[in-house]
């Protein structure tokens, strides 16, 4: 065993590695540079309402917001006047729900020393904010627990331009990244450290089964929730269906699944030659999971099925991130690349060896093929998942394979329009489901008195097009002028009693990247 990681705070073993391998750092942010407030109180004033739940739009109404609290939230008719010294947001025409919830974010990733130095966090909380983003579940806390721990206070006490931020620990018993338990009462101990030491959940890639269980049980007996990337180097001893009874909150991405589905094999069909190692190997291979999986309707698929649903199970796709490999080349192009990408976060978005999630110096059409039918198949599953009541939840991990925070974010709400759900059951996924998965639903999640006022402010009705939630927006043709431009529907972003202009903010992150690009 390697002792020298032991002593490591439980939820700082992978931060330290990455350090003792020269691998950068993400920067904190210190201090708040964007946003009007915190006002004493808020009320926005005849605006339409999707409040998350599910109910359809309705209006106008009127929301009083004091201290950060929903204390009012009726028909605008029947709305006293605002009381004095109160700021009024007229917001007639417009629409107002609730922030969103990113349920898989990562403030940085993991980069290769060759890319230079990672880009500040303040940029990532800005394009978060800037996408309606106000609550994140730090999926793994790559830089460390002490480091987010210090991130979510200041979050919270309004010190920064951030959004609320929930970090979950990851389990150190990986095989290719840290590996330091081996044994349940090792397991059981480090959850309970990880729990003192701030995490409100754990994070697994994967462990022996025996380690597993016995982490899982000590999560449950904690009250900490958990999730599960399903390594490829663990899932041919567990799947997705074995955590999920064994009392795992949610699977994210979708290995696992596949696997639970496998009919005539009883592990992935691997090429001979396959090399985990490999990235290219790895992803061009995970696409071709679902093809060697039991049929949608069949009676595995449906068992499955039944059993996710009998377990309280919860789905976290991040449909988003992988869908590069679909269209590279659309990808690599998109609208916001050359105004918000920072130029090391593009370095590491490029072919290279070294890299997770760099692999591109051989994709070709027929992985996009494979990607595209893996895509039909996954999205059926969590359609069929959701249509059975399940709780499917928006989660973006950006930071990885050309897909840019916030932007990734958007991009996943229209994925699940592709997968079958409606406009109306998106937003609740972005919301409220979100907020139960997080265990939060009684603070954030729908607008009601008595939450949180994180209210988001559209020009536009979302639901409408989801492509008006993106930073650049949307291209559109004016027909009164004849000319096209981009239009787009965010306008206003509060969370804690502070007003963020999606304008200001987008305008700063610009400035940034330039900067950035000067320096490079």
């Amino acid at each position: 065993m390697p002792h020298e990681i032991l002593p490591t705070p439980a939820g700082d073993e992978f931060a330290a590695a990455f350090i003792r391998s020269g691998l950068p750092v993400v920067q904190p942010a210190t201090a708040r540079t964007a946003g009007e407030g915190p006002h004493d109180c808020i009320v926005f004033q005849n605006g339409l309402l999707i409040d998350g739940t599910g109910a359809p739009m309705w209006g106008p109404v009127t929301i009083v917001v004091q201290k950060g609290m929903i204390t009012s939230l009726t028909k605008s008719h029947h709305a006293p006047p605002p009381r004095e010294g109160a700021r009024v947001i007229e917001c007639h025409g417009q629409v107002l729900t609730p922030g969103f919830i990113d349920c898989h974010a990562h403030i940085g990733a993991p980069f290769h020393a060759a890319n230079g130095t990672m880009p500040h966090a303040d940029y990532v909380y800005a394009l978060w904010l800037a996408h309606g983003v106000t609550t994140i579940r730090e999926a793994g806390c790559f830089n460390g627990l002490t480091w987010t721990k210090d991130q979510q206070a200041a979050a919270a006490a309004g010190r920064i331009a951030a959004p609320r931020i929930h970090p979950y620990a990851a389990f150190p018993a990986t095989n290719d990244y840290v590996n330091i338990l081996h044994t349940p009462d090792a397991a059981r101990d480090w959850v309970a450290r990880a729990r003192d030491n701030g995490a409100e959940g754990v994070k697994f890639f994967g462990a022996p089964p025996h380690v597993m269980q016995a982490a899982l049980a000590e999560c449950r007996r904690l009250g900490l929730r958990s999730c599960c990337h399903h390594s490829q180097l663990a899932v041919g001893r567990m799947n997705a269906r074995d955590t999920a009874q064994w009392g795992l909150t949610s699977t994210e991405h979708f290995y696992g699944i596949p696997e639970a589905l496998l009919e005539r094999n009883t592990v992935q069909d691997f090429p001979v030659d396959y090399n985990y190692s490999d990235e290219y190997r790895r992803f061009s291979t995970a696409g071709t999971t679902f093809d060697q999986a039991a049929r949608p309707g069949s009676p595995k698929w449906e068992a499955a099925l039944d059993a996710f649903i009998a377990a309280g199970h919860t789905f976290v796709p991040t449909f988003n991130v992988y869908d590069t490999n679909r269209d590279l080349m659309r990808m690599r192009g998109a609208d916001w690349h050359a105004v918000y990408t920072d130029p090391n976060l593009w370095r590491y978005f490029q072919p290279q060896r070294g890299g997770h999630g760099a692999y591109w110096h051989r994709w070709s059409t027929r992985d996009e093929v494979a990607w595209r039918n893996a895509f039909r198949d996954w999205m059926t599953f969590v359609n069929a998942f959701k249509a059975r009541g399940g709780r499917v939840c928006v989660g973006s991990d950006s930071g990885f394979m050309f897909q840019l925070y916030g932007f990734g974010y958007v991009r996943e709400l229209e994925l699940l329009l592709e997968a079958g759900f409606t406009p109306l059951e998106t937003i609740r996924a972005a919301t409220a489901q979100g907020a139960e998965l997080l265990g939060i639903d009684a603070d954030v999640g729908t607008l009601e008195v008595g939450k949180r006022g994180d209210i988001l402010v559209h020009d536009h009705n979302p639901m409408e097009d989801f492509k008006l939630l993106y930073g650049t927006g949307a291209l559109r043709l004016a027909d009164h002028t004849e000319d096209a431009g981009f239009v787009r529907g965010l306008k206003l972003v509060i969370k804690d009693g502070i007003i963020y202009d999606t304008d200001a903010l987008l305008a700063d992150i610009a400035r940034q990247v330039r900067a950035r690009r000067a320096q490079a």
